[in-house]
């Protein structure tokens, strides 16, 4: 005997991205640590995503800089990315200054401009 499917769309289990704390200053030796952890949650997690809680890391340096970037790339390398979560506004400012672009938790993604629409179209007016 089978029966038909429940109606509406099909229950789906939301994908929690994986939590990295990083607390404290970080040293240059727990970098490769660092990004086998990424590795490591993104493959178990399979959300694509971990968010580094960046709170506790006190204040900012190249060598955090440097941190970030290299778990960027092995997350990028493994599939998904990083966000970081509650990141001072000097470690922003710093990442900003070196031209690094992360992801923040709580901010909405940034886009490109819309391109540019016409409304209405006189008669007469050139094709563009």
């Amino acid at each position: 005997m089978s029966s038909a499917p429940p109606p509406g769309l099909p229950l789906v289990d939301a994908m929690t991205p994986a939590v990295l704390v990083l607390p404290g200053p970080v040293a240059r030796d727990e970098v490769p640590r660092l990004c086998e952890d990424v590795r490591a949650r993104l493959e178990s997690s399979g959300a694509g995503v971990v968010v580094c809680d960046v709170a506790g890391l006190g204040p900012p340096g190249l060598t955090t800089v440097d941190a970030l970037a290299r778990m960027q790339l092995a997350a990028r390398r493994a599939g998904g990315r990083i966000r970081l979560r509650d990141p001072d506004p000097a470690l922003r400012a710093l990442l900003g200054l070196v031209g690094l672009r992360f992801e923040v938790e709580g901010q909405p993604e940034e886009r490109e401009p819309p391109l540019r629409v016409e409304e209405a179209v006189e008669p007469g007016d050139p094709a563009l």
